[in-house]
């Protein structure tokens, strides 16, 4: 099996709800599985990202939004076997239970720094003792456990990614060309991508869950606005609804999980169905699908290694769009030089979109992004782009990868701290 193949398998995941709650109830349920005894208190730390994105985002099993919630729903009855799927089976009494916990004051909160990498510590104290968990890095990736401050689990606290790794700790990611990434997805045995189907089941149920629940918006407005139709001549139209409802009934906490990727469900969404949607509109064959959305995923990766997870940029438009529009050149025929192009017009249109948090404003924001591809596709192939002198423009697609994600990643530390304060300010009025 090629190592890219390998690097994809690995990195999509099944999540429930926004990644950021999910990440949250994992956390505190595994210290509160290391504790015995009744529950006094949950304490949560998050670094910036973290604690932007689980902000006002809807929690499967629970009518309520944010970290408190979902710390709460964690030691009500979260079960960390599930991993990001942990909250699945959260019955009405355990959300009752972990309501009464937040009114209670028992679930406290604090950002620990303003950083696009990875941090949780959750310590859930009860009458008999107290266990602390601690992630770093990525969502589920446990360095430390200790019961009763003796360390019972640890393993090498990792590297750093984006901006915030060692220069010599190249991701393995970066090791590739756009031309190279392009040759593994065209000459990839397809069976050894087959995998890959299961996002669009999973994608397109989290959608039609959307599509029939109270709570959405935007999901019943793109369907109005594609005919009524799922699937209708139109395939821009078709992307959008595919895409955005997905999000929306992701954002808003419904049942059903989205396949992640980069340790976000509306990454993977955006990598991946507005691809889905040109294959069904316009004919394109499943092993045609396959490969682009391998190329998707891989330049969203690529992107976000130099961004970090959790930004002040939203990488689910600007990594997952432009690694979605580069799929979608591929399967209109382009090669790596018009990909380049459609970069440079992705890049020069979208790039510093910030992320305000997991909520109902992805949506828009994915409304955008397919909106960007689909028009930087059409020009890119027409010879219509930004030209590589002007702007975060590179002279090689690389460069401009690496560009984008630079002004996440050290570029907007700033506003990383501004939309944090601005949270902070709501939270208190």
């Amino acid at each position: 099996m090629d190592i890219l193949t390998e690097l994809i398998r690995n990195d999509m995941k099944p999540a429930l709800g926004v990644t950021e709650p999910g990440a949250i109830a994992f956390a505190v349920s595994t210290a509160r599985r290391h504790t015995g005894g009744k529950l006094e208190k949950v304490e949560l730390a998050l670094n910036s990202g973290m604690f932007k994105n689980a902000f006002t985002c809807g929690i499967p099993g629970s009518p309520e939004v944010g970290n408190y919630p979902a710390a709460a729903l964690g030691a009500a009855g979260a079960d960390p076997d599930k991993g990001l799927e942990c909250l699945e089976g959260i019955t009405p009494e355990q959300a009752e239970a972990a309501r009464r916990m937040v009114e209670s004051g028992m679930i406290s909160v604090s950002m620990s720094e303003i950083t696009s990498r990875i941090f949780i510590e959750a310590t859930v104290t009860t009458d008999e003792g107290s266990a602390t968990v601690t992630i770093r890095d990525a969502h589920t990736n446990i360095v430390r456990i200790t019961e009763n401050g003796k360390t019972v689990f640890s393993r090498e606290d990792t590297a750093g990614h984006g901006s915030d790794a060692a220069e010599d700790d190249v991701p393995l990611i970066h090791k590739y060309t756009l031309e190279e990434l392009c040759r593994y997805a065209s000459t990839v045995p397809v069976e050894e991508i087959g995998f890959i189907r299961s996002a669009f089941e999973l994608n397109m149920a989290l959608l039609q869950e959307g599509l029939e629940s109270s709570k959405t918006t935007f999901g019943p407005y793109l369907l109005a606005a594609n005919g009524g139709q799922i699937v209708s001549e139109n395939e821009q139209k078709t992307a959008s609804l595919m895409c955005n409802g997905a999000i929306e009934a992701r954002v808003l906490g419904l049942s059903r999980p989205a396949m992640s990727i980069t340790g976000s469900g509306a990454h993977g969404i955006i990598a991946t169905m507005p691809l889905y949607a040109a294959y069904k509109v316009s004919g394109y064959t499943e092993e045609q699908l396959l490969r682009a959305t391998a190329l998707s995923y891989l330049i969203c990766m690529y992107i976000k290694e130099y961004s970090g997870k959790l930004s002040a940029f939203c990488g689910c438009a600007i990594a997952a769009g432009t690694g979605m529009a580069c799929g979608l050149a591929m399967m209109r025929g382009a090669g790596p030089d018009v990909m380049q192009h459609v970069i440079n017009n992705m890049a020069s249109s979208i790039t510093g979109m910030i992320c305000d948090g997991g909520n109902q404003g992805c949506t828009m924001k994915g409304v955008v992004a397919v909106d960007a591809a689909w028009q930087s596709v059409a020009m890119a192939m027409e010879g219509v782009y930004i030209f590589n002198v002007h702007g975060i423009n590179g002279n090689t697609p690389e460069e401009t990868m690496r560009n984008m994600g630079l002004i996440a990643s050290p570029g907007m530390v700033g506003t990383e701290k501004t939309i944090v304060d601005i949270l902070q300010e709501k939270q208190i009025g």
